[in-house]
């Protein structure tokens, strides 16, 4: 196995494998020149981890699994959106969502309206819009706190 030790600004030096870097073909919105990405979950039992660029190591998103935070949360792939993962079948997929955290985690924010999702098998990722989905790009992650702390 080839190694590749990247000094991360989110999690300083790390070393991962080389055949774990994900390729998002498009980038990601934003980052459009920007395609080679890796997972880097620095607290195991904290349900967070970096999407961390290979290649621009100042840019690394937070993200979670969705499913844990919104139990409703549901979509369907486009078959164009699945022939850009090289897609057959759902269980290739694994589905992140971007977190916005500024101070506190209670008022951090999921952007369920452009999930991101890999496809493990292939190495390929996407950050899927969902347009007409209803999501936006700022859902309370935890909505009980957020609400506690208006009253």
């Amino acid at each position: 196995m080839a190694y590749v030790q990247l000094a991360t600004a989110a999690c300083g030096p790390v070393e991962i494998e080389e055949n774990d870097i994900v390729t998002f073909p498009h980038g990601v919105p934003g980052f459009e020149e920007i395609h080679r990405f890796v997972l880097i979950k620095p607290e195991p039992e904290l349900p967070f981890s970096y999407l961390q660029a290979v290649d621009e190591l100042d840019l690394a998103f937070v993200v979670t699994d969705p499913f844990g935070f919104f139990a409703d949360y549901e979509f369907e792939l486009s078959e164009a959106d699945q022939s850009d993962l090289s897609a057959e079948r759902e269980d290739q997929l694994v589905v992140l969502t971007i977190l916005t955290v500024r101070d506190d985690l209670a008022e951090a924010t999921a952007n369920l309206f452009a999930p991101v999702v890999i496809n493990w098998e292939t190495k390929k990722g996407k950050q899927v819009v969902l347009h007409d989905s209803g999501y936006s790009t700022k859902h309370p992650l935890l909505p009980a706190v957020a609400q506690e702390g208006r009253g």
